[in-house]
């Protein structure tokens, strides 16, 4: 088996190839590195002066994935009170998490405010109504709506406002007594256009002069998330994106205005392998078929939307072109196309890199598969 080890640290597929040996753990399942997970937790926000990181919980909300990172000093960032009991149980202060869902449930509301949570995203009058009458002396910060050209999971849509509306906003939210502090923006999720943050700040800066001037002072720009990770093609690495990113905020914004970040892919992407194995092959008019079991509704979801991973599988025969398929029997099921692989067995591992996150968080037990285990190590 030849190791791609542009794709897999020599280290963590050595932890992976020991585990597999000895474990009783059968696939499919998701092992993440614990190492990888602390190296990018060393690395984010190391390079952007004044900044608090906050991670993405939504990435992967294992347990004890969080508790890994809270003993590591994580922020957190939630959108449901789902999220917020697991980061409860686990004793995690109101002040190390934000919530950046710019429309919040009831439920998670009320439940946020009670525990202490004091920063909210918002980009709605409605949003204001409400956090006014349910959240009232609440901490907002405003969700721009900022270029995602480039991101390969755009987020550009669903939420943020222009300037004009992001101004008059700030404004109704101080008007109904809640405490508008600062601006977020998301350049969109595996970001590989640095520029997206340049004109992300630049487009900040000027609702922040604007808001200056109708006396609401601003003090926190939060960056969100969008650090990509390497799936099959090389990226900008952190640092690169972040000496950028430090360079233009502290041209523009004033010494005392607190960063923000919101890392999730970047933190627990590339740390983990989904450890699958093949349980069919078949031959259909002129496509070769391969069966797996873990697929689009237990555990790779993303690949719907565009995300293709690299798989190992530990053969030898000649390489082929393969669909491959999870195990359900519904035609949606299909991870990927043309993928050139050795020829496997039945019952043969086959590994999925860069499998860490939104990958158990997106699973479900469709047609009755199990939600694949989680295993850090």
């Amino acid at each position: 088996m030849e190791i791609p080890f542009e794709y897999i640290s020599k280290t963590t597929w050595s932890k992976l190839i020991n585990h597999i040996a000895i474990t009783d753990d059968s696939p499919p399942y998701l092992f993440l590195d614990k190492d990888i997970i602390k190296e990018k937790v060393a690395v984010i926000g190391k390079n952007i002066k004044n900044s608090k990181v906050f991670y993405a919980v939504k990435a992967n909300p294992d347990i004890e994935v969080l508790r890994f990172l809270n003993e590591l000093g994580m922020g957190f960032e939630i959108a449901s009170e789902g999220e917020l009991r697991i980061l409860a149980s686990l004793g995690v202060d109101a002040s190390r998490i934000i919530t950046s869902n710019p429309v919040k449930t009831f439920k998670f509301l009320h439940e946020a405010v009670a525990y202490g949570i004091k920063y909210y995203a918002f980009d709605s009058k409605a949003e204001v109504d409400k956090m006014s009458k349910h959240a009232h002396n609440s901490n907002l910060y405003i969700r721009l709506s900022v270029s995602n050209e480039g991101s390969e999971w755009p987020l550009s849509k669903k939420f943020g406002v222009e300037i004009e509306n992001a101004l008059e906003l700030l404004i109704y939210a101080k008007e109904k007594g809640l405490n508008p502090v600062g601006i977020t923006f998301h350049v969109g999720s595996q970001c590989n256009n640095v520029y997206n943050w340049n004109a992300a700040i630049d487009k900040a800066m000027e609702l922040f002069e604007m808001a200056k001037d109708k006396y609401i002072n601003l003090n926190i720009l939060n960056i969100g998330g969008g650090y990509p990770i390497r799936y099959l093609k090389k990226v900008v690495d952190i640092e690169a994106i972040e000496k950028k990113v430090n360079n233009v905020i502290w041209q523009k914004f004033p010494e005392d205005i607190e960063i923000f970040i919101e890392p999730g892919r970047a933190v627990v992407g590339d740390a983990g392998v989904f450890v699958s194995t093949v349980v069919g092959k078949a031959k259909r008019e002129d496509q070769n078929w391969l069966y797996i079991d873990v697929g689009v509704f237990n555990g790779l979801m993303e690949s719907v939307g565009g995300i293709k991973y690299k798989y190992i599988v530990g053969s030898r025969n000649e390489p082929k072109k393969w669909t491959i398929a999870g195990p359900s029997c519904d035609s949606f099921d299909v991870i990927d196309r043309d993928v050139e692989l050795p020829e496997p067995e039945i019952g043969n591992i086959i590994l999925i890199l860069s499998a860490g996150a939104y990958t158990i968080s997106y699973a479900s037990e469709f047609n009755g598969f199990s939600i694949p285990k989680t295993v850090l190590i």
